[in-house]
């Protein structure tokens, strides 16, 4: 029944050759890579009135050049970004050039801050989309949690089945949104330009303001800057593009940040025309779209599509969460089970874990938004500033054909985002302090794990030798990994049990795996032989389980007993099992059962 419902919820599995099946182009690439950055335009402007509210409507023109002030800052990233997609054509984005160019530190300090950044852009896009709908149908506010997690369900199994099948159900609501919001900035300044819309809304530009402060203006920006966020994520995913994947990539960026200036630009002014004054319940946009259109049926689609680009914007967590903990799992600072590919070719272990996390903040922060959005903007500048700073050093360094422009770009983005994330630390120090505890909590984490595989690997290395155990035996299958301790020490059980065969069965994914095991078997144990089953589906349970009932099947012909041995390894601290043993577990549970089948795990004790 499991099996019934996974399939009808996330589709047949997929073979690993059709991964190549699964890469965007670049209009669905802009859909999904960059619904969380467009989408912000929804709440970045409306951060920026909320700060300039202390100091009085008359203070909303200073919006405007707070709004010129954001765009440099996208421009500067915009063209870092580029430099980085070319520079680091393999994905990574913030993690792979903080811990290249600054160390091992400050690479702990960018990737813990991006998954935690994309467990917030889940968390933030779900919650204001769901704000937009109890904007536009007030009886719904009591159910903002339930309708967020719904919302978070539905996104997370339009991901687990796949990359194209998630982008193409998200492009049209991305692009809808688009649409929708350049009619009602078209629609808006056409009003403006033919004397609709009265002067008297709005203070001019340059009208004195009593108790204006520097530091005001610099929280303002900060905030504004909210809806830069997500403009990374394209760096991050350069693997799910199709070849050329840098120059489809750096294109996407260019596009995107294309679309962010100007609907940034149009709302912002717009806001201010109109003199549009935040309001808890209502958002500014759709303050805007009730007085440029009247609450007809194009405020209803501004504001729907509104709502679903801020709900499917979450997908860009999605995208990028999984690729970044590839990175971090390779370099063997979270567990190795993120690398692992699902049925639908997807890495299903981060997807989860990603929505998981995220229901998580939204039932403790209640779904309100505007308590996440400065943690989750000041996670997005951190990675920022290092990333800027590390391509700073690579230029510095390396001096390639034309790097003082480069190194130009990425010192000026450097700089702002410096200046953004202090001023967040300083303006609002006390919605954004948990990134000090939770931030270095993090870190001590990555650095156990990184500790714990090191160690583990030093010992199952083939250095030393263990004393055989002797018992008596027939036929034996022994599932194999690789060659380690733990392979050698069951290994040694079996051949002691005098079997009549021993057969060791490697279960490969890539083709080129399954040679170039096959040839360091004959190598390591030429006198025992070595089946491979390749797996194009990434299962290790079916083609393993398969073929033992294969062997059973002939043996009981023969009268011949067969024995299944498992290699397992026990850590010294019982949550480690979490991290190495999950196959030997379910290989177990899955032969059980089966009759004339002797199943035994062999443990290997690690030393410390």
């Amino acid at each position: 029944m499991f099996t019934a419902i996974k399939r009808l919820l996330i589709g047949r599995p997929l073979k690993s050759t059709e991964l190549g099946e699964q890469k965007l182009n670049k209009t669905k690439a802009l859909a999904i890579l960059s619904s969380d950055a467009l989408s912000s335009v929804a709440y970045g402007p409306e951060q920026i009135l909320i700060v300039l509210m202390a100091a009085g409507a008359i203070a909303f023109w200073y919006s405007i050049p707070i709004a010129i002030g954001v765009l440099v800052l996208l421009t500067a990233l915009i063209l870092s970004y580029r430099q980085i997609i070319h520079a680091y054509p393999h994905g990574g984005g913030a993690y792979v050039v903080s811990k290249e160019n600054l160390g091992i530190w400050p690479g702990l300090i960018a990737g813990g801050s991006l998954l935690v950044d994309y467990i917030l852009t889940v968390a933030v896009s779900v919650s204001a989309g769901t704000d937009a709908i109890t904007s536009a149908f007030p009886s719904l506010h009591d159910y903002t949690v339930p309708i967020a997690i719904v919302f978070v369900i539905f996104i997370t199994i339009l991901n687990l089945r796949g990359v194209t099948e998630s982008a193409s159900v998200l492009a049209y609501p991305v692009y809808l949104f688009v649409l929708a919001l350049f009619i009602m900035i078209g629609v808006g300044l056409y009003d403006i330009a033919s004397g609709h819309v009265p002067p008297e809304l709005h203070a001019s530009i340059g009208t004195p303001v009593a108790g204006i402060s520097l530091f005001l203006l610099l929280k303002a920006f900060a905030s504004g800057s909210s809806a830069l966020t997500g403009v990374e994520a394209i760096s991050n995913a350069i693997p799910n593009f199709k070849a050329p994947a840098p120059n489809n990539a750096a294109k996407t960026l260019a596009a995107m940040g294309l679309l962010l200036a100007l609907l940034f630009s149009g709302i912002v002014f717009l806001a201010w025309y109109y003199g549009i004054t935040p309001h808890p319940q209502v958002t500014v946009v759709s303050e805007i779209a009730e007085q440029t259109f009247g609450r007809n049926a194009m405020y209803f689609f501004v504001q729907g599509t509104t709502a679903l680009i801020l709900i499917l914007a979450a997908n860009t967590g999605y995208s990028a969460f999984p690729l970044l903990a590839v990175s971090l799992a390779k370099d063997k600072f979270i567990p190795r089970m993120f690398t692992v590919r699902g049925d639908r070719l997807g890495y299903s272990n981060g997807i989860l874990m990603l929505a998981l996390s995220s229901i998580l903040l939204i039932i403790v922060f209640n779904g309100q938004t505007e308590h996440l959005i400065p943690l989750y903007a000041v996670g997005v500048f951190i990675p920022f500033t290092l990333s800027q700073t590390g391509m700073m050093l690579k230029w510095i360094r390396q001096k390639p054909e034309g790097w003082r422009l480069k190194l130009t770009i990425n010192g000026i983005g450097a700089l702002i985002c410096l200046v953004v994330t202090l001023m967040f630390f300083l303006t609002k120090f006390w919605q954004v302090w948990p990134v000090l505890v939770f931030l270095p909590l993090i870190i001590m984490l990555f650095r156990n794990i990184r500790k714990h595989y090191d160690a583990v690997g030093d010992q199952l290395r083939l250095s030393t030798c263990e004393p055989p155990i002797t018992v008596e035996g027939n036929v034996i299958i022994l599932p194999v990994a690789g060659i380690t301790h733990v392979v050698e020490n069951s290994l040694r059980y079996a051949k002691s049990l005098k079997p009549e065969q021993i057969i060791a069965v490697y279960v490969p994914f890539e083709r080129e795996d399954e040679a170039a095991f096959e040839e360091k078997w004959k190598q390591w144990q030429p006198d025992v032989r070595l089946v491979t089953l390749h797996s194009p589906y990434r299962s290790i349970i079916q083609p393993l389980t398969k073929f033992v009932d294969t062997v059973q099947r002939k043996a009981g012909e023969m009268n011949v007993q067969v024995t299944v041995i498992i290699p397992q390894f026990i850590p010294k601290k019982g949550w480690h099992n979490i991290l190495h043993n999950q196959s030997s577990l379910l290989i177990r549970a899955h032969l059980l059962y089966r009759r004339d089948v002797i199943v035994t795990t062999v443990p290997y004790h690690l030393k410390k």
